[in-house]
């Protein structure tokens, strides 16, 4: 059992391309670079959306100290290739609540089942809606339910046809860990942030389709989705991975337990380095810790973390700590800690920058801040972010992860974020390149303005306006002759 799990959470790989030389850089000045193979040497550069790493070693003497911390592999964004193990299996169907992805639902569900034979699963909700129930009191329903009703009695058949083969869960009752190898999303954005949501560690793959009012993440369409997801499952798409922020709050009362927890296993472990813990029968010790504090539960956002002022009619006061070191305090309705996925969200609506989903980034945004000079900022993927109510600000505040979980946070409390090791990987219609900038332009309508003239354009109108007044004035010589 435990290797069929193992397997399973192998079943997934991210291709990349061999690293090379960057092509602005001669074979003469590659002494900063570590040595490579022969075969290597005759590769050329690969296009990247990473700059090229830069030279470790600076003038004859100067370099840059080697320390196991520093080191971080960013992998190629362009080069980030979905390929399987083994054929995936079992795929989760995702819709949204609309009568209008039923039809499209039932297609792409019975298509999986008969002609792909995958193990579907839908969520238990599926079950229970009217308008694929054939049980449902009719008599008891408004006339616009019983209209509706009737009208999808074709896809309801096709539906009951299909159910007793279906896998169904619940939210916030069964755990899909290692039970899913391929997700699919029919609907909007929200269908995506779900499925993030339902896996707090690794996520399968996700292709989403657009059947909803936004679509920054959802880039395929439905028109001929036999063709698209076939491709997807012999492993011919590309991937972007969509990083996702790991959340934790820490309660005041819970920070003076574990502290006292690992005062006591400090004392603990000392003693028995001195040979006395025969003498410590009377000290209580938790031995479940294994000299640790117990984990916090933690929360991963595809979006943003959202902390504000809640019902209050006093400005939130929120300190930000950036890895330890105090930064500033926000003064305003409150803070945005996001993703480059969430750039698009809740962020560009506080007029922070649109970043692209594969650069290592942490976004803070400030709401509404009483002060003309703050402005929102981009921080290091890699940092730790500590938030907290000022201890001079006159009321709590309230704090959510991707709009939901909403919860208080009083005085003395904190909330520390940073970069989920668990990213999203999103199925590129496309590219990453092009996916994102037809998102941009289809849901922001980004940079669509009124095209200024060239100047050819003004001197042809310029000549066509003083042809016509000559003929006039000529029309006019003759008339009055």
């Amino acid at each position: 059992m435990q290797h069929n799990k193992l397997h399973r959470q192998t079943s997934l790989h991210v291709e990349a391309t061999t690293p090379t030389i960057p092509a602005n850089v001669t074979e003469a000045d590659t002494n900063g670079y570590p040595p490579m193979v022969p075969e290597a040497r005759n590769l050329r550069r690969t296009r990247s959306l990473n700059a090229p790493s830069p030279f470790q070693q600076f003038g004859p003497c100067g370099r840059i100290m080697k320390n196991s911390a520093m080191v971080m592999q960013i992998q190629d964004p362009a080069s980030q290739r979905l390929t399987w193990y083994k054929p995936p299996l079992t795929v989760l169907v995702i819709k949204k609540k609309d009568s209008q992805v039923l039809l499209p639902f039932v297609q792409l569900v019975e298509w999986l089942v008969q002609e792909k034979h995958m193990v579907v699963w839908v969520e238990s909700a599926v079950l229970e809606d009217k308008l694929l129930r054939d049980d449902v009191k009719l008599e008891q329903e408004s006339a616009k339910f019983r209209g509706v009703h009737e009208k999808f009695c074709g896809v309801r058949a096709r539906f009951l046809a299909l159910r007793d083969k279906l896998v169904t869960f619940k939210d916030g009752r069964d755990d899909l860990t290692d039970r899913i190898d391929f997700i699919v999303c029919l609907g909007g954005d929200g269908t995506l942030l779900y499925a993030s949501q339902l896996f707090q560690q690794s996520v399968p793959p996700v292709m989403a389709f657009y059947l909803g009012s936004l679509g920054f993440l959802t880039p395929f369409q439905c028109d001929n989705f036999q063709e698209q997801v076939t491709n997807v499952l012999e492993g011919h798409a590309a991937l972007t991975l969509r990083s996702r922020l790991r959340c934790v709050i820490h309660r005041k009362g819970e920070r003076r337990k574990e502290s006292l927890q690992q005062q006591q296993s400090a004392l603990h472990i000392g003693l028995q380095k001195s040979n006395l813990h025969r003498h410590m029968n009377n000290v209580e010790f938790n031995s479940n810790n294994n000299g640790s504090p117990p984990s916090s539960n933690s929360i991963l956002v595809l979006n943003e973390v959202v902390i504000n002022r809640g019902p209050s009619p006093y400005l939130s006061n929120i300190d930000i700590f950036l890895d330890g070191k105090y930064i500033t305090s926000v003064q305003g309705d409150g803070l945005i800690v996001s993703t480059p996925t969430g750039s698009t969200a809740y962020a560009a609506a506080a007029g922070a920058s649109i970043i692209h989903p594969s650069v290592p980034a942490i976004l803070v945004t400030p709401i509404c801040p009483h002060s003309l000079s703050f402005r929102p900022i981009v921080v290091p993927a890699g940092v730790e972010l500590k938030i907290s109510i000022s201890p001079d600000s006159r009321n709590t505040s309230r704090v959510s992860f991707d709009g939901r979980n909403d919860q208080e946070l009083h005085h003395g409390d904190s909330l520390r974020v940073t970069t989920s090791i668990y990213p999203v990987p999103s199925i590129c219609s496309q590219d990453q390149i092009t996916d994102w900038f037809d998102s941009l332009a289809e849901g922001l309508h980004w940079n669509v303005r009124k095209r200024q003239k060239c100047l050819d354009e003004l001197s042809d109108l310029t000549a066509s306006g003083s042809e016509d007044k000559l003929d006039e004035f000529d029309y006019l010589k003759i008339y009055d002759e």
